[in-house]
């Protein structure tokens, strides 16, 4: 009797205990995130904007792409938050951030992500972006030169002069699937966290995306974990990421030149070529290189070496 009324007791106990909320969770028994981070939310242009600061110094500002959040950044951030006051946001629609953005074109997210800045009282600030995320780095840097200290745009072929949409499509067969209408969310949406652990190597360091045949992620069970509970609730705005591309093409060939100083970080082997899509729309590039031994996941792949790169840049 006694022991089942303790048994009763932990369960009590157990069901009494306050559970972080979904947002928090993959942080929750992280030391580094508790002894410098926090999450936050703020109200923007009709969003709830969730996003992740801590830190102290010049502040810089990070941008996901697909299929991340701003957890894409964190191998990184406690040595950035060394030297800089950092800001990991969700992108509108994304991750833990709620409400529908007036468009998924990177132009129209850039003034979301300026709107959350300028909120927070951020000037002159170094935005760093990933992915379909550089391309909303280089729109905010062209949209709002004045607030932008530096641009790191990190493996992205920029939309644009140097490509246009048909031929954008046609470098993947996932930029080509994500762009269709309907298609890949009656494909996918049942089996998200499997199509995310398949993708992932693919562009990873030798995957088949760039003439491999390595399967190994560079993602742990509990980061496809996270990646696939947040596309899990916003899987088709993920997609309308690349259903702008149109738009996006057509905005980058509008956008003045972005003239802050640019830092260009790609895949092994992909430097000069990311370079040769950015140059026309980025006037100042004053550093391009490869990441050694990393595909696509820059960050995830070699996190010492973007680090490294990336506070040189920052300071210098």
């Amino acid at each position: 009797m006694k022991r089942l009324l303790v048994a009763v007791l932990l369960v009590i106990t157990a069901c009494s205990t306050p559970q972080p909320e979904p947002h928090a969770q993959i942080t929750q028994h992280d030391p580094a995130f508790q002894k410098t981070f926090r999450h936050e939310f703020a109200e923007v242009d009709g969003l709830n904007i969730h996003y992740v600061t801590g830190g102290s110094g010049t502040p810089v500002v990070l941008i996901h792409g697909w299929p991340q959040t701003w957890y894409g950044w964190w191998p990184i951030m406690p040595a950035l938050a060394e030297h800089h006051t950092v800001y990991a946001i969700d992108l509108p629609g994304l991750g833990d951030s709620t409400g529908t953005p007036k468009g998924y074109d990177k132009a129209t997210l850039a003034r979301y992500v300026h709107a959350l800045t300028s909120k927070l009282g951020l000037r002159d600030a170094s935005i760093v972006g990933h992915d379909l995320g550089a391309a909303v780095a280089f729109q905010y840097a062209s949209q709002f030169p004045q607030d932008t200290a530096r641009l790191g745009y990190l493996d992205l072929p920029l939309p644009g002069p140097a490509i246009d949409a048909r031929t954008y499509r046609s470098l993947s067969w996932h930029i080509a699937f994500h762009s269709q209408r309907e298609v890949p969310e009656a494909i996918v949406q049942d089996d998200v966290r499997d199509y995310l652990r398949l993708f992932y190597p693919q562009v990873a360091y030798q995957g088949s995306a760039f003439g491999g045949t390595s399967t190994k992620s560079p993602f742990a069970d509990n980061e496809i974990d996270e990646y696939a509970r947040t596309y899990g609730k916003a899987l088709s705005n993920g997609f309308e990421l690349y259903r702008a591309l149109d738009q996006d093409v057509r905005d980058t060939e509008k956008a003045l030149p972005a003239q802050a100083p640019t830092l260009v970080m790609a895949a092994e082997g992909q430097a000069e070529a990311i370079k040769g899509t950015a140059a026309p729309r980025m006037t100042n590039i004053v550093r391009a290189l490869d990441v050694p031994k990393a595909g696509h996941w820059l960050v995830e792949e070699n996190p010492e070496f973007v680090t490294a790169e990336l506070l040189r840049f920052l300071s210098s």
